[in-house]
Formats: C-alpha cells, structure tokens, sequence
C-alpha cells in the first residue's frame, strides 16, 4: 500500500507530461525515453506501471478525456443546485449552452474530445476505459436532470437518460460543423439551441 501511495504522484507527473505532449503534437512523436527524462521517472518503472507505450498514451487519453467531461457534469451540476426557481434555472441554463456552443474555447475542447474518442476506434483498451467513464458521467449527468425533473423544470414527457445524452449532443455536437468550410453562425446555432432547450425546461 505505502509502495502504491509512493508511485501515484511519480505515475501522474507521467501522465501529464504526456498529455501536455498531446495536446501540441501527434501522439506518434510521443518518446517515453523524453517523457522520463523530462519527469526524473525510470524508465522500466513506467513500463512495469503501463505494460507498454500505447498503454501510457491509452491512460493520458483516459485523463484528458475524463476531466473534459468531469468538468462540464460540475458546471452544469452547479447550475442545477444553485437554482431557486424555474426561471432562474431557465436563465442559467440557456447561458450556459450559449456560452458552450460558441466559444473559442469549448471549440478547441470539443476537437480534442472527438480526437480521444476517434483514436479509441482502433485501440480496444482506451475504447474500454473511455467507455467506463463515459457511461458513469452520462449516469451522474442523468442525475442532475432528474433533479430538475423532480421540481417540475424540466419536462418529464422525455426520460432522464434521453435529455442527459441530449445535453451531451448539444455540448459536442458542432464537432463536424466545425470542421466545414461554411460552418453555421454562432448567432444561428445559439437560436436554434434555445428552440430545442424550449422544449426540454418547459414544465410538463
């Protein structure tokens, strides 16, 4: 227990080495003998760790992945819990998907979350690991639906799990649009974003 405790910091500041490489460049550039000179890591120790190199890219994959989404399950979360009435929740929510469909920056987040989720296709383990945590996030996001559910700010007319996959779609779904040499107005999108979420937070 104590030598695991020791190796978890050390296998992190792998991790994130490796991710930072991620984000900036092809995962095929990605040496480990660079990544434990960078970190102060050995190098057999990362392997005995991993099992292999695909098996450190697999896990930061993973970590990239899974904090992406973690943080939006939180934004939305705090969305849900620190609404007093429907209106309040209506308001908070119709911001929030503006501010996610049409920033700079949850462009570049939606980019990398299509990249991590196109490269598990041909990578059964990352599929698996990206698979576990998708299906616990979209559980923890049904929840917070639920909870609107239960004060009569969302309909009840569509199921819990269908509007949290729903929020999903929303959150990523530009993602091809977004590669198009004509991609939709952001004024645009953001109409048609609040048509939807209309039908979604009227009371049932």
């Amino acid at each position: 227990m104590a030598k695991q405790s020791r190796s978890a910091p050390v296998m992190q500041a792998v991790l994130d080495a490796v991710g930072e490489r991620l984000m900036n460049a092809d995962e095929s550039l990605i040496r480990i003998p660079e990544i434990c000179e960078a970190t102060g890591v050995n190098y057999g120790s990362v392997y005995h760790h991993f099992g292999s190199r695909e098996g450190v890219i697999d896990a930061a994959y993973h970590q990239m992945f899974s904090k992406l989404a973690e943080e939006d399950i939180a934004i939305l979360h705090m969305v849900s819990v620190s609404s007093q009435t429907h209106d309040d929740y209506v308001g908070s929510v119709q911001a929030l998907i503006g501010t996610f469909a049409s920033s700079e920056e949850r462009k570049a987040r939606r980019a990398l979350r299509a990249r991590i989720v196109a490269a598990s296709m041909t990578r059964p383990e990352l599929r698996h690991l990206i698979g576990a945590t998708q299906s616990r996030l979209t559980s923890e996001l049904r929840r917070i639906v639920e909870y609107g559910q239960e004060r009569n700010w969302l309909t009840t007319t569509i199921s819990a799990h269908s509007i949290a996959v729903m929020i999903q779609v929303i959150l990523v779904g530009r993602t091809l649009d977004d590669v198009s040499t004509t991609p939709i107005d952001n004024a645009e999108w953001e109409l048609s974003m609040g048509l939807l979420l209309a039908v979604l937070l009227a009371p049932s």
